[in-house]
């Protein structure tokens, strides 16, 4: 069967991801509820961000064992179905339990298998530009919560009515309508599509999950991965309190804008990072990676402390940047380290870290609770950042790998 150009596939990727993304918008979304619903607590709500990030961590383990069976097209239709579901359970429900239902579990597996299913068939195009293929797809998952966030907040206004109930329901079916369409072009390339002069000459390790976990090297990686995925998502799920607490003055569109430099920052870091994996290795990427993001706590909590707006703005452009890093370093670094054969759940394997960092979410809403700042958040996550950046330096290249020691930079 003749196949498209591989550009084709990379952005029709971009979009599933740009939509199935969506989920990423919490931070946005859940203010008309909370408006709605003054009895439900920060807490309560952040819970819903945690339990979206739990079902995507396993949805996409179930995706990468499905995938030995089915086209990864498949998993895309599934999550259609699964958006439209969640989305008409949520605007439907008047409790807690469908909240966390709907959106939580049913759209958070659908965004994971989405994610899974588009990453493994449209990377398998790239061998030669892992980093960057992974980048660019992952900017359209990044810039999912500020597009989405700009019109829904343009559309519902957060007064305490009902109207996020509609809004939810056309989601849901846009949602399913785009994923419907575009997953048909998401299929995987045959031998000689796939370009074996750069596969063979990167000299990948195939090994397979159960290998993966006994490697020391990957648990290094872990570490780095849950600390920076963790600040990022306690930020990201925050950003539009925390814009208020530093700057109580704007309005809920200026905070939305300014909320969404999180997302636009965080797609273009991919972009930036995934090529300078390519470029200049694991170990500069990663070391990079958690220098930026460090620098972009500290000055969180200078605008947190001073109140100015300029600042802020400064500090979310660093934030999204630094937080750019860590998911195309996630698909390159399984990709380089362990191969594309077992790639769909060997990258599945990695993201369960969000089980733990999606933790990063509700731990910053409870600390909202009983102090009413996120301040003392800020510092911890500044520490925890920094550690990172030093165990980050202790991950090694693989033996096998002896061919990509250069370009690994190590």
């Amino acid at each position: 069967m003749k196949h498209l150009n591989r550009w084709v596939y990379g952005t029709v990727g971009t979009i599933i991801l740009l939509f199935a993304g969506l989920v990423y918008a919490w931070t946005v979304l859940q203010a008309p509820i909370a408006a709605a619903h003054p009895e439900w607590s920060k807490w309560q709500l952040s819970l819903t961000f945690t339990i979206t990030m739990i079902c995507f961590c396993l949805s996409g383990v179930l995706g990468g064992i499905l995938q030995k069976r089915w086209p990864p097209r498949y998993l895309v239709w599934i999550s259609a179905v699964l958006f439209l579901a969640g989305f008409f359970i949520a605007a439907k429900s008047h409790s807690l339990a469908g909240l966390y239902l709907g959106f939580g579990v049913l759209a958070g597996s659908g965004s994971g298998l989405a994610y899974n299913g588009v990453l493994s068939a449209v990377s398998a195009w790239f061998p030669d530009r892992q980093g960057f293929i992974s980048g660019v797809l992952l900017m359209g998952f990044g810039l999912s919560s500020f597009l989405v966030g700009k019109v829904y907040t343009a559309v519902t206004p957060s007064d305490g009515s009902d109207l996020w109930r509609s809004s939810f329901l056309a989601f849901g079916a846009i949602l399913f309508v785009v994923m419907a369409v575009a997953g048909a072009f998401v299929v995987r390339p045959s031998r000689e599509e796939n370009r074996p002069e750069f596969t063979d000459s990167l000299a990948y390790e195939e090994i397979g999950p159960v290998e993966m976990l006994r490697r020391p090297t990957f648990w290094l990686f872990m570490v780095w991965v849950i600390i920076l995925s963790a600040a990022g998502l306690a930020v990201i799920s925050q950003g539009t309190p925390m814009a208020l607490e530093a700057c109580p003055q704007l309005s809920m569109n200026t905070v939305a804008t300014v909320a969404g430099l999180l997302s636009i920052f965080n797609g273009i870091g991919r972009i930036i990072f995934g090529g300078l994996f390519d470029k200049m290795g694991r170990f500069w990427t990663m070391l990079l990676g958690g220098l930026v993001f460090l620098a972009a706590m500290l000055l969180l909590i200078l605008a947190l402390t001073v109140h100015k707006l300029p600042l802020l703005v400064i500090a979310y452009i660093v934030t999204g940047l630094g937080y750019g890093c860590v998911t195309p370093t996630n698909s390159a670094f399984v990709n380089r380290f362990y191969g594309q054969k077992n790639y769909p759940i060997n990258l599945s394997v990695v993201n369960m870290n969000m089980i733990i960092t999606s933790s990063g979410s509700t731990i910053a809403g409870a600390v909202f609770d009983a102090t009413r700042t996120y301040t003392p958040i800020v510092f911890v996550v500044a520490a925890l950042v920094l550690l990172a950046s030093v165990v980050s330096c202790f991950i090694q290249t693989p033996k096998q790998n002896s061919q990509s020691i250069k370009r690994d930079g190590t």
